[in-house]
């Protein structure tokens, strides 16, 4: 099985190295990177819903594009410091994630940047994100690398 999900709380990462293992670092979200995803969350929210308000021929478009900016900034400011909780560490054998979440690094078919943010597929289909990443593409590049590292060691 590619992944194992321990029982600990969602926002917990407990990282225990297996034998042989060595943590190589934490990936942690970046309070800048949070909230220029936010902005431009905002600012699309604000086109789309003066958009729609448009259509419908309501007065009240700028209300309306005021309303999803200060609905994304409040969703913002709620998750803030929820976010700024999780993190993942990459080891030389595995990507530990918060709520139990691992993935063994030869376990990984595709990482790539989406956003600020990480993605990795597994080659069962699973997929997670890391969310809100300073510099994301040489994150993207480090894990690359480790997996490739282990692939050399293992002769895969």
């Amino acid at each position: 099985m590619a992944e194992r999900i321990r029982k600990s709380r969602l926002d917990a990462t407990v990282f225990t190295p297996e034998s042989g293992e060595k943590k190589l670092r934490e990936i942690r979200a970046d309070k800048g990177v949070f909230w220029r995803d936010h902005g431009v969350m905002a600012l699309l929210g604000m086109v789309g819903a003066g958009v729609v308000l448009s259509v419908l021929g309501s007065d009240h478009v700028a209300i309306g594009s005021l309303g999803a900016v200060l609905a994304l900034g409040v969703r913002g400011a709620w998750l803030y410091s929820e976010q700024m909780r999780f993190y993942w560490v990459l080891s030389t054998m595995r990507l530990v994630g918060p709520g139990g979440r691992e993935t063994y690094l030869m376990e990984l078919e595709t990482v790539r940047r989406l956003f600020g943010d990480i993605q990795f597929i597994t080659k069962s289909g699973d997929k997670h994100l890391i969310k809100h990443v300073a510099d994301a593409e040489s994150v993207v590049a480090e894990i690359l690398a480790a997996r490739d590292k282990r692939a050399k060691r293992k002769g895969a």
